[in-house]
């Protein structure tokens, strides 16, 4: 199934079902399942200014959902520590991966549920398997869900009929900042690999 098939599913499933699909295919996609979370949200938003879905039970649910899964991604990382550890974890990668997360996890936990979402599955995955603990996480996830619920629902909400264009810009803008986080890293390990010889 292509994306563009998903992505019409997802819409129809919508319309069709409301709040509890929204709120169903939003955990799915906190646990990693490749849905298009994004369009989903922004979609709500179109769908709330048409009256097609509620304007309470919608947002409040679609959070819920979508914590509710982060708290369960978080949970599979925990339990399957040791396996991780025990395949990642001699590598150079992973260990410095697990050291840069304990200073600076909560920005990237923030980050990851809004504006990197294609990074929110490592980074859950890597909060609960180093012992991340999960208060922090918890309450990083729910500032950076709640932001992007009320930013991308808001968009949705603002720009109704045209919700389409505004989350083809989204997902543009979301590849560059990605592709510019990329190449700042790429640049950054050039440059510390160069200082050491």
């Amino acid at each position: 199934m292509s994306g563009i098939d998903l992505s019409s599913l997802a819409i129809s499933w919508m319309a069709a079902y409301g709040a509890p699909m929204v709120t169903g295919m939003l955990y799915l996609g906190g646990l990693g399942v490749p849905l298009p979370s994004t369009l989903i949200v922004i979609a709500a938003g179109a769908f709330i200014r048409q009256n097609l879905l509620d304007a309470y039970s919608t947002p409040l649910l679609g959070y819920l959902g979508t914590i509710a899964g982060d708290g369960s991604l978080y949970a599979v990382g925990y339990f399957a520590s040791s396996w991780l550890n025990q395949r990642f974890g001699q590598t150079s990668s992973w260990k410095n991966a697990q050291r840069l997360f304990t200073r600076r996890g909560g920005t990237a936990v923030f980050l990851t549920r809004w504006l990197l979402t294609a990074l929110a599955l490592p980074v859950t995955l890597i909060a609960g398997s180093s012992g991340y603990g999960f208060k922090k996480f918890f309450t990083f996830a729910m500032l950076g869900e709640l932001t992007w619920v009320l930013v991308y629902g808001g968009l949705g909400y603002a720009f109704g009929s045209q919700w389409e264009l505004i989350s083809d810009f989204i997902s543009n803008f979301s590849g560059f900042v990605l592709g510019a986080l990329a190449l700042g890293v790429g640049i950054y390990l050039l440059l510390h690999f160069n200082k050491k010889k």
